[in-house]
């Protein structure tokens, strides 16, 4: 019994409906915010209410950022902007910090800080929260909806991400797959469509995300793509920088393919052709590791730790990547569209496939551990997931390859027997292929005499030769099982690259813990070397009993602290009360409450020294307040104390 390949058309149809649907699910899945830096901290912290208006809102990062002049804005409750639009670099070693100044005279109430960047990275973040000076309020500012990075033009720059990554594979794996494994290929027409469109598709995803990346980091609308104020901008920027690198490196690309597939391919001397071989191996390999530093130099391995590692490590995996996939895309092909194509080429792209596969595995080990750095990270964050299903992709895919291998084994080799412009084969196609020649001439004068005739004798000839090469690709078994091999390992190759393109819009596991612990060290709180100040309004309801309690612990940590309250009446002035208590409880570690008596120093000031704060936490403070000898109140607030 004959084994039989799937038809090309359909087979090429649901890959492409796999691709469309998966990238589509993914992209759809991907958090719009998702980025490689994140807010670490903030004075005032989230949350927060001060008693004094503070000269500067400063902000923390997990790493580097680029600050443009409207990165921060603070705005007061009725939605006005408070702050001087003026960014103080206030980064120190290892530490990222930026700081806005705010306006003198600024009035109590709920503040809102709203700020917009691009890490290190190149991806976009954002973000907002709130401060109170004196006493939260409300407040009128409606902070937007969409995130830095989505919408539809963080959709469209991620499918361009994701066909630059494709095209690239296709171009350097295609390239190489002829130069190492089938140099006939070179002059086989479907294996040239498929590197030049590799090529068109690297060149046209570069273009689009040079124009797409003024409103992708930006404002989010689409008809900004086109601004060229915009446009310069991004031209300034590392990225920008990198895009406008690969697009000069593609013009390189363009000129070795021309001359692979022009003066490579009619050579027929062996000498000139392994000197030439030679020469585009080597030339080819620099320009295909420059166009992957375009990416090393702008994205996950130019920051973090060890850079100077990362990156040519991130090259390396990129140029695996594409002999593996790129040079299966072309093997593909050329199994559907040149059957032709001997054994001994496709047990060389298996050798060339499995070192590939190695530098993989090596590579990934390293960049895993780089941008995980813990097992809880692996498990617990959006990034480890992710990178959990593209090892399972890896399993699968190397799984199907060794399947791949062993069609190989059986593979009965076949001579060539010449290709035409469009691939198809020449020379003997079985029995009556003579008597079709012998018709040759008699159609050949067929044709002169009636032009309608020579088109259905064109149709028909057409028909016969789609045909011979049917019963060609269907002859040998082995080879039509080799075909659904690699077609399925083609199609976990595309899933595999949808993952990888949402995984590098991701933020690592190691930067997401850091972000959490940064998160959960934050809250209503000074930072350190600075008391922690709060504002408690109360009322107790009898004669003249309302008002606002004023409290300073300093320095705000753990240890020996001195604890002062202020009591005022609503105009400011200062109101004697019969007693206040004040009560510290710790209610994650179930400690306390602890009670603090302060001493009355004057009018409207009470004062306790030497107030221990066993442990770092969220402590409740609870003061209660007598204005009478019947009227009391007890009124409370969260802070952290690190």
């Amino acid at each position: 019994m004959t084994t039989t390949a799937p038809r090309l058309g359909t087979a090429l149809a649901r890959l492409l409906i796999l691709a469309a649907a998966l990238l589509g699910t993914l992209l759809a899945g991907a958090a719009p915010a998702s980025a490689h830096a994140a807010l670490t901290g903030s004075d005032p912290k989230d949350g927060a209410v001060v008693a004094t208006a503070p000269k500067e809102v400063n902000l923390t990062f997990s790493e580097q950022v680029a600050m443009s002049p409207d990165s921060i804005r603070v705005l007061d409750p009725a939605g006005r902007r408070a702050d001087t639009g003026e960014i103080r670099d206030l980064c120190s070693g290892s530490i990222v910090r930026y700081g806005v100044g705010l306006r003198a005279g600024l009035p109590d109430g709920t503040y809102t800080v709203a700020w917009q960047t691009v890490s290190a990275d190149s991806h976009p973040i954002s973000g907002a929260f709130t401060f109170s000076i004196g006493a939260p309020s409300t407040t009128s500012v409606a902070l937007p909806d969409r995130t830095a990075g989505g919408g539809l033009v963080g959709a469209l720059y991620g499918i361009a991400r994701y066909v630059s990554y494709a095209g690239f594979a296709v171009l350097v794996g295609g390239g190489a797959f002829v130069l190492a494994c089938w140099p006939r290929g070179a002059s086989v027409r479907p294996v040239q469509q498929t590197v030049v469109r590799g090529w068109l598709a690297l060149t046209g995803a570069t273009l689009a995300m040079l124009l797409l990346r003024s409103p992708y980091t930006g404002s989010g609308e689409l008809s900004d793509a086109f601004d060229l104020a915009g446009l310069k901008a991004v031209l300034e920027t590392k990225t920008g920088a990198a895009l406008t690198s690969r697009l000069l490196l593609l013009g390189a690309a363009a000129l070795f393919v021309a001359v692979l597939f022009g003066a490579y391919a009619r050579r027929t001397d062996p000498k000139e052709k392994k000197d030439l071989s030679f020469g585009l191996g080597l030339g080819g390999t620099v320009v295909a590791a420059g166009i992957a530093g375009t990416w090393a130099l702008a994205e996950h391995a130019s920051t973090g730790i060890q850079p100077g590692i990362a990156m040519p490590v991130d090259i390396l995996h990129l140029l695996a990547v594409a002999a593996w996939l790129g040079g299966l895309t072309v093997l593909l092909v050329s199994l559907y569209k040149a059957p032709s194509v001997e054994r001994s080429a496709v047990e060389r792209f298996s050798k060339v496939a499995f070192g590939a596969v190695a530098v993989l595995a090596a590579t990934g080990i390293y960049q895993s551990w780089r941008q995980v750095g813990s097992w809880s990270a692996l498990t617990g964050t959006r990034y480890g997931q992710l990178l959990l299903v593209k090892i399972g992709l890896m399993c699968v895919l190397i799984g199907i390859a060794w399947i791949s291998r062993r069609w190989t084994q059986r593979l009965a080799d076949t001579k060539p027997t010449g290709e035409t412009g469009e691939g198809e084969e020449t020379g003997e196609a079985g029995e009556g292929d003579e008597a079709e020649e012998g018709e040759e001439a008699e159609q050949n004068g067929a044709e002169a005499a009636d032009p309608e005739r020579a088109a259905q004798l064109a149709r028909q000839r057409a028909a016969v030769a789609t045909a011979r090469r049917k019963r060609e690709r269907d002859a040998d078994p082995e080879r039509a099982g080799l075909r659904r091999s690699v077609l399925t390992e083609a199609a976990v190759a595309v899933v595999l690259l949808a993952v990888t393109t949402v995984l590098t819009s991701t933020e690592p596991g190691r930067t997401e813990e850091e972000a959490a612990r940064g998160t959960a060290a934050s809250g209503p709180a000074a930072v350190p070397d600075r008391p922690v100040d709060i504002r408690l309004p109360f009322d107790t309801g009898g004669v003249d009993g309302k008002g606002v309690v004023r409290l300073s612990l300093d320095p705000g940590r753990t240890g020996a602290n001195a604890l002062h309250l202020f009591v005022e009446r609503p105009n400011g002035k200062p109101l004697d009360v019969p007693e206040i208590k004040v009560a510290l409880t710790l209610e994650a570690k179930n400690v306390g409450p602890l009670p603090v008596a302060p001493d009355r120093i004057q009018t409207g000031h009470w004062s306790a020294s030497g107030v221990q704060i066993p442990m770092p936490g969220e402590w409740r403070i609870q003061v209660t307040v007598r204005t009478s000898d019947i009227d009391q109140t007890t009124i409370e607030k969260n802070v952290k104390i690190g």
